[in-house]
């Protein structure tokens, strides 16, 4: 990951999540990029055609039209070139079959979205910070869900 200037990658179909999470990283004042897809084949289109300058993080949400979080996980996952990007799970479900399986398809964290702005901020900015401080690899799974 390039510390200098982050450059991420958010995969949601819900706009106003999208606006929510650009504005925390305004407020969180760390240099970043950020490009946003809204389903899970722009997000595949985006991935296999940037291969060369791949994002420091992907942020994934489960639930979203024509190819869904999962779906992308593990095709991810399945391309070498794409396998060790890390993939932070941004989701609005908390459901323990689906941690559990994110996990072992290999996402580095698992983050409930927030309702609340000042969790939303305080999330994002411990996502970013356990990302380098893991060194890009998976935590144990006992620090896999991140809370704000």
């Amino acid at each position: 990951m390039n510390t200098e200037n982050y450059n991420l990658l958010l995969a949601d179909d819900d706009e106003d999540d999208c606006a929510f999470f650009k504005e925390a990283l305004e407020e969180l004042h760390l240099p970043v990029s950020i490009v946003t897809v809204n389903d899970g084949v722009q997000l595949m289109d985006f991935l296999l055609g940037n291969l060369d300058n791949l994002p420091d993080v992907l942020f994934l949400d489960l639930n979203m039209p024509r190819k869904n979080g999962t779906e992308c996980l593990t095709e991810i996952k399945e391309i070498e070139k794409l396998q060790k990007l890390p993939v932070i799970i941004f989701s609005t479900s908390l459901d323990v079959n689906i941690v559990d399986s994110m996990y072992e398809k290999g996402a580095m964290h698992y983050i409930r979205k927030p309702g609340d702005f000042t969790q939303l901020k305080k999330v994002i900015g411990n996502a970013l910070a356990m990302t380098r401080e893991n060194n890009f690899k998976q935590p144990a799974k006992k620090d896999f869900i991140l809370q704000p």
